[in-house]
């Protein structure tokens, strides 16, 4: 079966190219011009990965991606888009979106950031074991299939990219565990656009658990990151 994308983009030329172009590569390309009908189309269109502008009407895209994963945790998620401030990226990012492209952009670009999402989300869906369906952290439960963190305060919904992190720090608790490595095995590359974007992330995550103090998320210059849990 032909990979299925969601191609979000109101701008009916350049969407019309793109979408022509990924449908002579072999994709099946559903494209929608309006934000407010994308979580209706999402239900019927079922697609493996969507491709989405931040600048749209009804409904800017960060908000768009953030109802997008709340609908489906898993679904990668790139940004196509003209804004191009490091700050744009950053929401990109802590929206939900897995990867951002800046316009103008080649097809063969394109194309490759497509492949390279498919194949992490594949790479983990593929490996049956190797994360445990509950781990208890300190007051939390982490349950990385649901992407959910249980905190005394309730229940939090993370990220596809939290729940990739967490469960790399949760598999190295009271342990150092490299930056590089992490950004491998998350990313696949550890280029220093995603080393600013994991920097978001770990922001995030040691925000999630601030309701306990038995928990740090310590950042080892030039080495990586320690992830504290003490017993109770």
């Amino acid at each position: 079966m032909s990979t299925r994308i969601f191609y979000i983009e109101d701008e009916p030329y350049l969407g019309r190219i793109v979408k022509e172009t990924l449908e002579k590569q072999g994709y099946q390309v559903t494209w929608e011009t309006d934000g407010a009908r994308v979580l209706q189309v999402l239900e019927t269109s079922d697609p493996d990965i969507c491709v989405l502008d931040i600048m749209l009407p009804h409904v800017d895209g960060y908000e768009l991606c953030r109802q997008i994963k709340d609908t489906r945790p898993g679904l990668p998620v790139i940004f196509l888009t003209a804004k191009a401030e490091t700050q744009d990226l950053v929401r990109g990012f802590e929206a939900g979106g897995t990867d951002y492209i800046r316009k103008p952009f080649s097809m063969e670009e394109v194309i490759v950031r497509i492949e390279n999402q498919l194949a992490l989300t594949t790479q983990k869906l593929t490996a049956p074991g190797t994360v445990p369906e509950k781990i208890q952290l300190g007051k939390y439960t982490y349950l990385p299939h649901r992407y959910e963190l249980i905190s005394p305060e309730g229940t939090l919904r993370l990220s596809q990219r939290d729940s990739e992190i967490l469960s790399q720090l949760s598999g190295s608790v009271n342990r150092v565990i490299d930056r590089r490595e992490l950004l491998l095995s998350v990313w696949g590359d550890d280029s220093f656009f995603n080393s600013r974007n994991l920097d978001v992330y770990i922001r995030k995550i040691r925000e999630y658990f601030k309701h306990d103090p038995g928990i740090r998320l310590q950042t080892l210059k030039g080495k990586g990151y320690l992830f504290l849990v003490s017993d109770h």
